[in-house]
C-alpha cells in the first residue's frame, strides 16, 4: 500500500537541500512505491501550490541537470502542506485529520524530524498524544537526525521519551554517513572478498587512521558549533560510526539487529579513557579566527579540531591504535579510512630504498571522490634495485559510468522500507557517548591538553605531527587521493 512520508521542519535548509531532492530522485529512478504521499508541517504560511514551487526551485538546484520537471510535476501531485506549531497540541490533531483525508484507508507512515533537537522530545510527545503512533492498522516510524542528545544523561533522556511514544523497533536514528556509497562499500571490502579476512587483525596491521577534515570554517553555525565543538559535532556520531564499521566482526546474517549487535560490541570494547589518558591520547585545537566568528563566545575554548588515540580491547585489534582526527579549515576536504600494515618483517631492500616506507596502506575514500585504493612497492625499471610507492585504484564513478547518489537516497528508502541496518540503535548511541564524555569533561574540567592554534588550510596544529612521530607513525596527509 502507498505511504506517507510527514516531514516535520518543513520550511528548513535539510528539508529543501537534501530530503525532497532525495525522494524526487527515488521517485525519478522508479525505486519509490507507487502512490508516495510527501507530507510538510511546519508554521511558515504555506498552501500546497505554494510550497510545491519552492521546493520545484530548490529542487531543481541541488539536483542539477538530472532534474526534469515534467516528471517533477508527476511528483509534485502526491506532496502537500499542513501547516502547524510542535508546541500546540490543536497542530496534530489537524495533522491527524489532514492524514486521514490524503491517505484514504490505512497506510505506513514515516515521520521525519527535520528540526532542531529541541523539538525532538515535544513531536514525538504529542504524536503519541495525538494518536499518530499507533501501529495496530499500518506501520509507524519516526527518523531522528543527528545531533542525538548533548551527553549520555540527555541522549538516555530522549531515548526515553522516544520509547514511551515509539518501540525501539520504530525509531531511526539517521547518521547519513552509513548512507555513503563508500561507507556501506566497506561491509563488502571486509565481508565478500576472502583476501582481506585474514589479514585484518593485529598480526598484519599496525595501525589505523580515519579522518574526517573540512576545508570550510564553521560558517552560519558558530551559534551551534560553540556549545558542540568537534568531539560532539563529528566524533560522537560520523568517526566512531566509521570505526565500528572497520573494526566490527562479521554479523551472522545481514540482518539489521545483526549489524548493530557487532557494532556496539566494538563500542563496548574501547578502552576507557581516564583524565590522565586524555592529556596524552588526545589533541585539540582552535583554527585562527574562529573567535571572530558571528555567534561565538568571547573567549571561547572550543575546539574546532581534534585527535585521538583509541584502543579496541579485543582478540583481533590488541594492541592496535586507532586513529581518529577531526577539524575545520583544513587542508582540503576529505573522509578517508587508512589500513596501515605492518612493515616486512626483514627489509631486503633496505639498503635500496632508505626513504621509503615499505608498509603497504588500504586507503578507503569516503568522499569527496568514493573510491578504494591500495598503495604498495614496485621497482622501477632500469634503475637497479631502486623501489617506488604505487597504487591500484578502484573509483565509482569511473568503474560504473554514474554519479554516486547521494546518501540521503539510500536511507529514506531504508527507513520507508523498515530496514533499519543503517541507522543507529539506543545502545549505540549511549556508548557512543560514553566514549566522548569523558574526553569532553577532562577538556573541560582540567584544561589538558591544552588548546592549540593553527592557521587555516593546514592539517591541524604542528603538535599533531610531532605527537605521532612520537610514536613511530605519521599521519596520511594526503588530500583525496582519487579524483
Amino acid at each position: 500500500m502507498p505511504a506517507t512520508f510527514v516531514i516535520f521542519g518543513a520550511s528548513g535548509d535539510l528539508t529543501s537541500r537534501k530530503l525532497i531532492p532525495a525522494l524526487y530522485s527515488l521517485y525519478q529512478k522508479k525505486r519509490l512505491r507507487e502512490g508516495l504521499r510527501v507530507v510538510g508541517f511546519s508554521r511558515s504560511p504555506f498552501s500546497h501550490e505554494r510550497w510545491r514551487q519552492e521546493l520545484a526551485a530548490t529542487t531543481a538546484r541541488f539536483v542539477g541537470e538530472e532534474f526534469d520537471r515534467a516528471l517533477w510535476g508527476e511528483f509534485a501531485q502526491n506532496v502537500y502542506y499542513q501547516p502547524g506549531d510542535i508546541g500546540e497540541a490543536g497542530s496534530f490533531d489537524d495533522l491527524r485529520k489532514f492524514l486521514s483525508q490524503v491517505e484514504s484507508g490505512p497506510a505506513p507512515r514515516v515521520y521525519y524530524l527535520a528540526t532542531a533537537p529541541k523539538f525532538y522530545e515535544p513531536a514525538v510527545e504529542q504524536l503519541a498524544r495525538a494518536g499518530l503512533t499507533d501501529e495496530r492498522q499500518a506501520p509507524r516510524r519516526v527518523v531522528v537526525e543527528k545531533p542525538f542528545g548533548y551527553d549520555l544523561v540527555s541522549a538516555r533522556r530522549l531515548n526515553q521519551a522516544i520509547h514511551h511514544a515509539f518501540d525501539e523497533q520504530q525509531v531511526y536514528r539517521i547518521d547519513h554517513y552509513l548512507g555513503k556509497e563508500t561507507v556501506q562499500n566497506l561491509f563488502v571490502l571486509r565481508f565478500a572478498n576472502a583476501i582481506f579476512d585474514p589479514i585484518w587483525n593485529r598480526n598484519y596491521i599496525d595501525h589505523v587512521q580515519i579522518t574526517v577534515a573540512e576545508e570550510v570554517g564553521v560558517g552560519k553555525r558558530a551559534g551551534y558549533y560553540d556549545s558542540a565543538g568537534v568531539m560532539r559535532d563529528m566524533f560522537q556520531n560520523h568517526l566512531l560510526q566509521l570505526l565500528m564499521i572497520t573494526a566490527m566482526e562479521p554479523p551472522v546474517r545481514w540482518a539489521a539487529d545483526s549489524i548493530r549487535n557487532e557494532k556496539v560490541k566494538v563500542l563496548h570494547a574501547l578502552r576507557a579513557l581516564s583524565p590522565a589518558d586524555v592529556a596524552t591520547d588526545t589533541l585539540r585545537g582552535q583554527y585562527e579566527g574562529y573567535a571572530q566568528a558571528e555567534g561565538v563566545a568571547p573567549g571561547s575554548h572550543t575546539a574546532t579540531f581534534a585527535a585521538a588515540r583509541l584502543q579496541v580491547d579485543n582478540w583481533r585489534w590488541q594492541g592496535v591504535p586507532f586513529y581518529l582526527r577531526s577539524g575545520k579549515e583544513m587542508s582540503c576536504r576529505t573522509t578517508q579510512i587508512v589500513i596501515q600494515f605492518r612493515e616486512p618483517p626483514h627489509k631486503l631492500f633496505n639498503g635500496a630504498a632508505r626513504n621509503l616506507c615499505e608498509a603497504n596502506r588500504l586507503v578507503v575514500q569516503v568522499q569527496p571522490a568514493e573510491g578504494i585504493q591500495l598503495h604498495f612497492q614496485t621497482k622501477v625499471p632500469d634503475a637497479g634495485m631502486k623501489l617506488r610507492e604505487t597504487d591500484l585504484s578502484f573509483n565509482y564513478r569511473s568503474e560504473y559510468g554514474r554519479p554516486v547518489p547521494g546518501a540521503y537516497e539510500r536511507l529514506l528508502l531504508d527507513a520507508l522500507e523498515g530496514d533499519a541496518s543503517l541507522f543507529a540503535r539506543a545502545d549505540e548511541v549511549e556508548a557512543a557517548w560514553k566514549v566522548c564524555d569523558p574526553i569532553i569533561a577532562a577538556w573541560q574540567e582540567g584544561k589538558t591538553p591544552p588548546l592549540l592554534r593553527y592557521e587555516p588550510g593546514n592539517w591541524g596544529p604542528e603538535a599533531s605531527a610531532a605527537w605521532m612521530r612520537s610514536q613511530g607513525r605519521e599521519w596520511f596527509d594526503s588530500c583525496p587521493v582519487l579524483s
